[in-house]
């Protein structure tokens, strides 16, 4: 990638949302503000090559689009109010200051997070407009054709149109929920990019971890006191820093207990740690953490030790206990039991995982955990029937991979 190419990348990435969101604001229309950004950036790959980046690309941009979105307006005319309207605005004016657009861009969020939206039109509108993705991106990502994702983002802008869903931040009393909803998005995501579903693709998707960290800095950086938004931003990192010691160079999954520590990104790690002990000190300030703080520190305890046998087992169990009590899913219990295996032993570790059979039978990480407790209490028969029920239910290759050759071990 040359010099020009990587300028354009980088702008892309760091002006799509600021001018999606400045035509939505506009406009008040998100099919327009899509179509005229991304008009906008076609055009700047046909120019910038010969006239050069402009010193200021997103205002370049933002000024280009408004334009393109103002011609669609005036083909269309039925749309007299419109039409006079952007005869109003058509006039050059000089951009947004960028605290503006930045509030913006938050609304835009807040928009394509809205609760009236689906849960998976919700992530597919957000890494559209939000993110930037083209639709065949998404439908890759998330194994569906292009044409129903297309549908799926057509249906999700009619809704909010219709229902006439508000462009703005939710007020105070709505904020904390509303959060969470967008922070339940963006999460989703990554868990996507970090152990893919499919079976015909990557096992790791890095191009969806990495754009879930972008939009969830994006969201720090626009929300600085919420806890929540701070602590998924660690949860991430310190996940995302394990990535490339996660898979064999034969294409098989590596447990956290056979990493190699010295492959992990000390970065990322010592910015995940900053975040939670941030936390930490507003917790001691008497500010509750919330779920993804919890997690957070519990994976800062995973990255502290060096090596496995490190790892201070009763601190994970603790914060697990804390966990339980904002979250008591069957997944955070299933994970607690891990924690009981290795303080209380498999034995104890089995009975709280058998408890959860009626929850969680549909689900292979259930019995991977199953067959790998088994195995260390002997029992390999039974071991081996809980492997062969992870690996029928497993997608993603990798994982298949290590459950199958862990259960061939089996005598």
């Amino acid at each position: 990638m040359n010099d020009l190419e990587e300028a354009i990348t980088r702008t892309h990435h760091e002006e799509w949302a600021r001018v999606v969101a400045s035509l939505t604001r506009r406009f008040g229309d998100l099919d327009i503000a899509e179509e005229a950004a991304a008009e906008a950036f076609a055009t700047a790959v046909e120019r910038w090559p010969a006239d050069g980046v402009p010193p200021n690309p997103g205002a370049w941009l933002t000024t280009t689009a408004n334009r393109k979105a103002i011609d669609r307006i005036r083909r269309e005319n039925k749309r007299d109010d419109k039409h006079k309207e952007a005869q109003l605005l058509y006039d050059d004016d000089p951009p947004e200051p960028v605290g503006a657009i930045d509030d913006d861009r938050l609304r835009l969020i807040f928009t394509c997070c809205h609760p009236a939206l689906a849960m998976q039109t919700r992530v597919a509108l957000t890494l559209r407009m939000v993110g930037g993705l083209t639709v065949p991106e998404i439908a890759r990502a998330f194994l569906v054709r292009e044409t129903t994702l297309e549908r799926r983002i057509t249906r999700a802008k009619a809704k909010i149109k219709a229902a006439c869903i508000p462009y703005r931040v939710p007020s105070a009393e709505d904020l904390p929920t509303r959060v969470s909803g967008v922070l339940a998005v963006l999460y989703l995501v990554f868990n996507e990019g970090y152990l893919a579903t499919g079976p015909d693709t990557d096992p790791l998707r890095h191009d969806l971890t990495a754009e879930a960290i972008r939009l969830t800095r994006l969201i720090r950086a626009l929300l600085p006191d919420d806890g929540e938004v701070a602590g998924l931003l660690a949860l991430m990192l310190l996940t995302e820093a394990r990535r490339t010691a996660r898979v064999s160079a034969g294409g098989e999954l590596v447990t956290l207990v056979e990493q190699d520590r010295g492959a992990w990104d000390a970065a990322l790690i010592a910015e995940g740690h900053r975040l939670v002990r941030e936390r930490l000190a507003a917790a001691t300030a008497g500010l509750a953490p919330g779920r993804y703080q919890i997690l957070a520190a519990i994976n800062a305890v995973h990255t502290s030790a060096r090596d496995i046998r490190d790892t201070d087992w009763s601190q994970v169990l603790a914060l697990y206990d804390q966990l339980v009590r904002l979250d008591p899913s069957p997944i955070i219990a299933l994970n607690r039991a891990i924690a009981i295996a290795e303080l209380d032993g498999p034995q104890v570790a089995l009975a709280a995982v058998d408890r959860l059979e009626d929850k969680l039978a549909g689900y292979h990480a259930y019995h991977a955990t199953r067959a790998d407790l088994l195995r260390r209490l002997g029992q390999s028969q039974q071991s081996r029937t809980a492997y062969d029920k992870a690996i029928e239910l497993a997608g993603n290759t990798a994982e298949t991979a290590y459950l199958t050759r862990r259960r061939d071990q089996l005598r």
